[in-house]
């Protein structure tokens, strides 16, 4: 194994998809840190770009944050203008990316979201057809139960991508749970309660989407051929009102919101509709 040190300044750190969303910055001090007294232990692996831009003429496959511990050290103190590296000789930019993963895999904590951005990423870039093919080409060793949790999170990327504040925070129990709402159809709710509650923290979101999740998924009433569209759970007018059901203690509740329901007047209105509705002979 030949290693060699490369400057700083040829190394494109972005020249595959990454699969890390962002750098923690605790954890990348402490390894800035851990370099600046004990030196780099491990080296990054590259590849020789196959049309050069420079400065760039290689490009990253593993060590991101090995790159940028070196890099802050360089833009500190001066030192450390070259960093030790493995080149590596990968047949293609998709199978470099699976050897960036498999390293991650066994060195990094990925989340699982970043692990389903990385699958749709690398479609939405035309390095595959189908999620299919991305996940039997980055993930060739994944056993069948693990393709279905790629797929799912994939799943989940796709249709909520920018509508979590925090989405490399949550759980692949919590993934998991989306992924079971979209396929019950759910898509357009999850989507609206998210967009009521952009910004908020991710606690803060996931909570408001539980009465809608445990609902979905343990449904007391359920479609049948002569209610095809039962339950109805979200329901958007053209006046700009939206009405959804949440399932709470003793009952049901219905949430209104949008324009028309900045006053209490809508409100008044459907109660006289229901008492009319409940109290007629």
């Amino acid at each position: 194994m030949n290693i060699t040190q490369i400057p700083l300044a040829e190394i494109r750190e972005d020249a595959l998809l990454r699969d890390r969303i962002a750098l923690a910055p605790g954890p990348l001090a402490e390894l800035q840190a851990a370099i600046a007294t004990e030196g780099l232990r491990l080296p990054i692996e590259v590849w020789c770009l196959s049309t050069p831009e420079p400065p760039h003429h290689y490009g990253l496959i593993s060590g991101l944050r090995r790159l940028t511990a070196i890099r802050n050290l360089h833009a500190l103190g001066g030192r450390h203008p070259t960093i030790a590296a493995i080149i590596r000789t990968p047949a293609s930019i998709p199978d470099a990316m699976a050897q960036m993963i498999a390293e991650n895999e066994i060195r990094e904590n990925l989340s699982p979201w970043e692990r389903g951005a990385t699958l749709t990423a690398a479609l939405d870039h035309g390095l595959f057809d189908t999620i299919d093919a991305a996940i039997a080409a980055l993930h060739p060793s994944a056993s069948k139960q693990k393709r279905n949790r790629l797929r799912s999170l994939a799943h989940v990327v796709e249709e909520l991508d920018g509508s979590f504040t925090t989405p490399e925070l949550l759980a692949q129990s919590q993934i998991e749970r989306l992924a079971a709402a979209l396929r019950g159809g759910l898509a357009p709710l999850i989507q609206h309660i998210l967009h009521e509650n952009h910004g908020k923290s991710l606690s803060s979101q996931w909570a408001a989407l539980i009465p809608t999740l445990t609902e979905a998924l343990s449904p007391e009433t359920e479609a049948t051929a002569t209610h095809p569209s039962r339950p109805r759970r979200f329901l958007h007018l053209k006046q700009g009102l939206t009405i959804r059901r949440e399932k709470c203690v003793g009952g049901w509740a219905l949430k209104f919101t949008g324009p028309e329901a900045k006053t209490g007047g809508l409100i008044d209105d459907v109660m006289d509709h229901v008492e009319r509705w409940f109290q007629r002979e």
